[in-house]
């Protein structure tokens, strides 16, 4: 790409995040009631998208293979109790995740 080219991208990718951000603001105000259903969608979207990513990222597990997908199981079973533990998104998905590479990279070799 040209330099041109490179500025004409950035710009429009720079429009296109700050649309995606302020357009609900403008949309919604504080004037008028939010309608229903965005607030239902509010309610259950992160639900919806947290179950996703769970069926997502384990759609790959061989339970079928040597380890019958007991690293995957394990680090699952982690983050879901240490987010019961300790309500904090960031601990239970960072735990999980730093379990997970423990287990595959030294214990289930």
């Amino acid at each position: 790409m040209t330099f041109t080219e490179q500025i004409i991208t950035i710009a429009i990718v720079v429009l296109g995040t700050m649309a995606t951000r302020f357009l609900p603001f403008i949309i919604f105000n504080s004037k008028m009631k939010t309608p229903a259903y965005v607030q239902y969608l509010g309610k259950v979207l992160p639900s919806a998208t947290m179950s996703f990513l769970v069926v997502f990222s384990l759609r790959h597990v061989d339970v079928s293979g040597v380890y019958h997908g007991m690293p995957d199981m394990i680090a699952v079973a982690v983050t879901v109790l240490l987010h019961l533990w300790k309500r904090n998104m960031f601990l239970s998905i960072g735990g999980g995740t730093i379990l997970y590479m423990v287990l595959v990279q030294q214990v289930f070799i």
